[in-house]
């Protein structure tokens, strides 16, 4: 347990190092599951990682330490115990940060569900009169469908081409159900922050992906960088953050990959990233494994 609990720890750091060079190297709809997965994975080892160093102040209990010490048993000490107290404080931080950014999620699909009121439940597009150049996907919930919400503006500041690409854009991030994706390593973030690079990789994905998407809906990808162009320079304001956005995120660097041929898979990449996203569960489990026979030991 010496070691085997502290990987998930290091895993997270060598997690965050390639998240960024798996983004630029694989396909971006690969990339983007891998990643997210991958971060799932890690966070909830990391955390189970920090549970289990926080039982063993167990063995520190008062009751535990007499009936040791009448039976003439020695008490091993697996971790110092100004680690173990460190990993309990930094449990209850991870709770606040996760049910923070639970309730941040929560609040702002309510607040865009919201601007859907009074709309059919069929209508997959709605166009709002505002001044502010925007369009977003506003991920469905409870049985109701998602919506694409495009402010007048926006459509004003596109060709009719471009608007196909927008609008062929948003469709993508609600068939790929890139809201879930972004919760998931949202929460994922918010309980373990070595990961934060990684939140950042596959947001940009996300929107590299459903650019992609777009392109091979209007089969242009020349159209498809130019209507992005066009819109990042009319576009206002960023979007909600859980919002997903046409224009809010890189924008220069997905111009350019859009004009350049579209990435390979590279599955053995990804794989490895996978792997890599699998091994602090295989440390967890392993300390786990170390920790039920301590305490056997402790409390027979």
């Amino acid at each position: 347990m010496k070691i085997d609990v502290y990987v998930p720890i290091l895993l997270s750091l060598l997690l965050a190092a390639v998240g960024p060079l798996v983004g630029r190297r694989v396909a971006p709809a690969l990339a983007a599951r891998v990643l997210a997965v991958s971060a799932v994975f890690t966070a909830a080892a990391t955390v189970w990682s920090l549970v289990l160093l926080a039982v063993t102040l167990i063995g520190q209990a008062p009751p535990v330490v007499a009936d040791a010490r009448d039976d003439g048993r020695p008490l091993p000490d697996p971790v110092p115990e100004v680690i173990a107290v460190a990993a309990a404080l930094a449990l209850v931080l991870i709770a606040v940060r996760v049910y923070r950014a639970a309730r941040a999620e929560r609040l702002m699909r309510r607040a865009l569900r919201t601007l859907c009121a009074g709309h059919p439940p069929d209508t997959e597009l709605i166009v709002a009169a505002s001044p502010v150049p925007q369009a977003f996907a506003i991920p469905g919930s409870g049985g109701a469908p998602g919506r694409i919400l495009v402010t007048s503006a926006m459509l004003c500041a596109l060709e009719p081409a471009e608007r196909r690409v927008l609008l062929a854009h948003e469709r993508a991030h609600l068939t790929h159900r890139h809201a879930f994706l972004s919760t998931a390593v949202a929460l994922a973030v918010a309980a373990d922050p070595l990961l934060v690079p990684v939140r950042t990789t596959v947001t940009f994905l996300m929107e590299r992906w459903a650019d992609e998407q777009a392109a091979d809906a209007v089969g242009d990808r020349s159209t498809t960088a130019r209507a992005l162009a066009r819109a990042a320079l009319s576009a206002g304001r960023p979007a909600p953050s859980c919002a997903l956005n046409f224009t809010d995120r890189a924008v220069t660097r997905r111009i350019a990959a859009l004009q350049a041929s579209p990435p390979p898979h590279l599955w053995p990449l990804a794989a490895t990233t996978l792997a890599l996203g699998a091994l602090p569960t295989l440390g967890a489990a392993d300390a786990t494994g170390d920790l039920l026979r301590l305490l056997e030991h402790v409390l027979m």
